[in-house]
């Protein structure tokens, strides 16, 4: 875990060390943290991928020569700081399994379908207003061998950068009314329930789009006392 801002409270974030999450037992830090002092270019360097964002990158349904399989949804919300002003230019990506709870990745050998015309990755850049939107499937629960009977809820993992490397964020968001979350030992890392529940999107039927997909509003604050948890 990356600590960027020093102010955020340290229950609203995942900690180091969770035993019934068994990999932190192995990663977590023994010792007390070193800070290693960053560079110029570390600062301020450019992030790779803000321009080579194409507008078909953010429908995960059109990333192939045909539908995928699953319950189509829409992904939208905001980026903001602690003030809830907008975070304008913000490159987001995405990753997450298929309807059936795989993914596209070789290390994935759950026997679970893979879908043809579904690779599960996106990204988009924030508007002025600090917006994104992406169309995709809704991800299928699956097992993960962490504890007996371990099943991960449906989630879609999320990656934001600012203006240089440092500033990246990576966490996940789960859906409303999952019956495994209270059961799931990666959001229930985060000590404060008030913070989990900021983990889980809302059903927006607003967002919602008529015999096409249903929506689901999820917003990002980077900093301050209602900030996004966030992991390593």
């Amino acid at each position: 875990m990356t600590q960027i801002y020093p102010t955020a409270s340290l229950a609203a974030h995942p900690r180091h060390l969770s035993p019934e999450y068994k990999s932190t037992v192995k990663r977590a830090p023994s010792r007390p943290l070193i800070v290693i002092p960053a560079t110029l270019s570390e600062l301020t360097g450019p992030v790779y991928g803000h321009e080579a964002v194409k507008p078909e990158d953010a429908d995960l349904t059109r990333q192939a020569k045909g539908e995928p399989q699953g319950e189509r949804i829409i992904v939208a919300g905001r980026v903001l700081d602690e003030d809830d002003r907008p975070v304008p230019h913000t490159l987001i990506e995405i990753w997450q399994c298929n309807a059936a709870g795989r993914y596209t990745h070789v290390a994935d050998q759950h026997p679970a379908p893979l879908d043809p015309n579904f690779f599960g990755a996106g990204r988009v850049v924030t508007d002025a207003e600090g917006r994104y939107s992406f169309t995709t499937v809704k991800p299928g629960a699956y097992p993960w061998r962490n504890h007996h009977n371990a099943w991960r809820p449906a989630h879609i993992h999320f990656s934001l950068f600012g203006p240089s490397f440092l500033s990246r964020v990576v966490t996940q968001m789960y859906f409303p009314n999952d019956p495994l979350l209270p059961f799931d030992p990666i959001l229930n890392s985060v000590p404060d329930p008030k913070a989990r529940e900021r983990l889980v999107s809302r059903f927006d039927f607003d967002l919602t789009k008529p015999e096409w997909a249903l929506g689901y509003r999820f917003d990002f604050v980077l900093r301050g006392r209602n900030r996004t948890p966030t992991e390593a």
